[in-house]
């Protein structure tokens, strides 16, 4: 039976996965200089601010008592029945219910719990949790966490339950989570949980110790995003002329975040002053600026987005350009800015959802009052978060063009910086089996002889506005015995 020899000739592309998975080639000496002259100075800057907001040697501490203050101790109830709201020596203990006071019955939860840790671990203590619509369901074996007072560790007036515990459970899906990374993305997936412990670590290790001495929200949450930005985005994409594009189109794009949010937040006269704040002000005893620790979260919050739009953005006009070295830098930015428009349209919906999700028990008790839309609109509560999150869907907007541009003018450089013939430094085979594909798949579909008729889309043409080179190559027939080229009969 005669070899099927139908692909001879025609050379194969290999198998990719993401664009975000593709190892970009090396960059030009002159490429590397630039970026590096263009982003050094910013790396240098948030190094020497986090050494200047850092605050060295002081333990900031409560002025006045939090709910947070009281020691934590956990137990297991062992028993439970509904009786009067009598003490008899059991302590009045509260899940968000209040501490005091009889349920609308007079009824209140008896409940025996088991201490698990603390000065008095194995101790076995009662408390009376009123009957009231907020009420948790509390049942035998559930785990719970009692604030312990500090004195008397075998009263039960020294203690009031406050939480359940939920260590466990939480560890159980931050493992299935990290395992879906791992699994998907291999090493790289690795990577990016290892970058996701250094960006928490720099939010507790200096965003939270330097804005609770005192600093300027602001500008310790600019030097935090910055730290973040570059450790994640290099650590998770590796170093390259692709990655350095990525963090210069996130930088610009926090940049105008930051801007916008604090003309904005001007303007709309937002205090910063919700309820969490204004307890964080009371247990401080000093002030702090309300404000600017709602533009700090702005931009903390948009860089998780950002970075992600503009590596993508990136990784798209490195692929482009790879898949054909031809286009020109309009072709190329109009190309990659197709596919930007559509991965930002899913993100802005994806911010204002994920507001609507968060902020949904605050909308419904503000329906109940019977105001008006706009006046909803326009509270302090309601208006700093649509103000938070307009702010973010502009900067993630202006995030596609802008990394898009300085892609391809990145790309376009490389281009006409290596070789008379203009090629792309470590590109040359990438473009040939490129080249020899969209060859051989013009050969198959329209024979030779003659380009494509007019009307007819090229089956590998990634621009309308681009004409695909012809070559007339002499058709392979697609039946019957044909001639080996070196003559010899099958």
């Amino acid at each position: 039976m005669p070899e099927d020899r139908s692909s001879e000739g025609i050379p194969q592309l290999p198998d990719h996965g993401h664009g975000h998975g593709h190892d970009a080639p090396p960059a030009s000496n002159s490429t590397r200089l630039l970026l590096t002259a263009v982003l050094a100075p910013f790396l240098l800057a948030a190094l020497i601010g986090a050494l200047v907001l850092y605050p060295f040697g002081e333990h900031p501490s409560p002025a006045k008592p939090t709910g947070f203050a009281r020691t934590p101790v956990n137990g297991m109830i062992v028993g439970s029945e509904s009786g009067a709201c009598t003490l008899g020596g059991a302590g009045n203990g509260s899940a968000g219910a209040g501490s005091s006071g009889s349920g609308s019955r007079g009824d209140c939860l008896r409940l025996r719990i088991e201490l698990r840790d603390g000065p008095a671990a194995g101790e076995t203590i009662e408390q009376n949790v009123p009957v009231e619509p907020t009420t948790p369901e509390f049942e035998v074996d559930d785990e719970v966490v009692l604030a312990y007072s500090g004195t008397a560790p075998r009263k039960s007036t020294s203690y009031q339950i406050v939480d359940y515990q939920r260590g466990h459970w939480m560890l159980l899906l931050f493992g299935l989570f990290a395992g879906a990374v791992v699994v998907l993305g291999r090493w790289k997936g690795v990577a990016s949980l290892l970058a996701l412990g250094v960006a928490f670590a720099v939010i507790a290790g200096f965003v939270l110790p330097a804005v609770l001495a005192g600093r300027s929200p602001l500008q310790v949450a600019v030097v935090g995003a910055g730290l973040i930005m570059f450790f994640v985005l290099y650590f998770t994409h590796g170093f390259s002329a692709r990655t350095s594009t990525a963090v210069l189109g996130t930088l610009s794009s926090l940049t105008l975040i930051g801007l916008l949010s604090s003309v904005f937040a001007a303007l709309t006269q937002l205090t910063g002053l919700d309820d969490s704040t204004s307890s964080l002000v009371g247990a401080l005893g000093h002030g702090i600026d309300a404000r600017g620790l709602l533009l700090a979260g702005i931009v903390i919050g948009a860089l998780g987005v950002l970075d992600d739009v503009t590596v993508t953005q990136t990784s798209a006009v490195w692929e482009l350009h790879r898949a054909n070295p031809a286009l020109r830098w309009r072709q190329l930015y109009s190309a990659a800015l197709r596919i930007g428009r559509d991965h930002v349209a899913s993100s802005v919906n994806t911010l204002v959802l994920a507001y609507a999700g968060t902020a949904l028990p605050l909308l419904l008790t503000y329906s109940l009052s019977g105001r008006s839309f706009v006046d909803i609109v326009t509270t302090q509560d309601v208006a700093q978060e649509v103000v938070r999150t307009l702010v973010g869907s502009l900067g993630l907007i202006a995030a596609v063009p802008l990394t898009t541009a300085i892609a391809a003018l990145i790309v376009m450089r490389e281009k006409r910086s290596d070789g008379p013939a203009g090629k792309a430094h470590g590109t040359d085979a990438a473009e040939l089996i490129a080249h020899g594909a969209r060859l051989g798949a013009a050969r198959a579909t329209f024979g030779a002889g003659s380009p494509p008729a007019a009307g007819i889309d090229h089956p590998f043409r990634t621009d309308p506005g681009l004409e695909l080179p012809f070559t007339a190559v002499p058709p392979r027939s697609t039946g019957g015995p044909h001639t080996r080229r070196s003559g010899n009969a099958e």
